[in-house]
């Protein structure tokens, strides 16, 4: 009569879910505070950006018919009747305009430099804390590497107080933990410069209509009477 061998049931392998919110509660006060602070960096981007992008998007909204309107005014010497169409306004491109009807009677030059002055200014109203942005773009990463070296420090001071003994389980869980800071540095960092990079070039449209209504302002005041 053959032998037969019983083998027995090898133990089904449990498939591990990996949690955010327990790499965090698990990464120490030090991965914590920098999560936090990361956390809070996001906020600020997210804020700003939002502020910027809809104040941005009142600037640029200019009337398709103030400009045929401020020549009619000019042209028929009813300055102050042009001064309260621009007050009504009240966007970057009509205060540049603005700026010039105040000076009409002076040379040119003095005129173009006035309007010139007036647009570093609305510009630099603009560019209101997007250099924040910009900041941000490049300190988060940084930030979340600072925690990646602050979680492998403490994985190596586990393992040491371990006596030396490497126990893969304690390992990967540092490293889990540790990666955590990295990515979310990453994630606010990608963000920041998307961000920041998204608002210059609205900005930069914004400078060319105020570029482009006080070059035909000039010209208007140049034509022979």
């Amino acid at each position: 009569m053959p032998l037969t061998f019983f083998q027995e049931p090898t133990p089904l392998q449990t498939e591990k879910t990996l949690s955010l919110v327990e790499l965090i509660q698990n990464g120490g006060l030090g991965g914590q505070l920098i999560i936090g602070f990361l956390f809070l960096l996001l906020m600020v981007v997210t804020y700003i950006y939002f502020e910027r992008l809809f104040a941005i998007r009142a600037a640029v909204k200019v009337t398709p018919n103030f400009m045929p309107q401020i020549r009619s005014f000019v042209m028929n010497g009813k300055l102050e009747g042009a001064q309260q169409l621009c007050i009504q306004e009240n966007i970057p491109v009509s205060r540049l305009i603005a700026k010039g009807l105040s000076r009409i009677g002076r040379p040119l030059e003095d005129i173009n430099t006035a309007i010139e002055n007036a647009g570093r200014l609305e510009v630099y109203q603009l560019e209101k804390n997007i250099s924040v942005l910009a900041t941000i773009a490049g300190a988060a990463p940084m930030l979340g590497f600072l925690g990646t070296v602050i979680g492998m420090i403490l994985s190596i001071f586990e393992i040491s107080n371990a006596g030396g003994n490497i126990d893969m389980q304690l390992l990967a869980n540092g490293l889990y933990t540790a990666m955590t800071t990295t990515v979310a540095g990453l994630i606010v960092g990608i963000l920041g410069y998307i961000s920041f990079n998204h608002l210059v070039v609205k900005i930069n449209k914004a400078v060319y209509q105020m570029e482009s209504s006080s070059l035909e302002f000039l010209d208007l005041l140049n034509e022979p009477a």
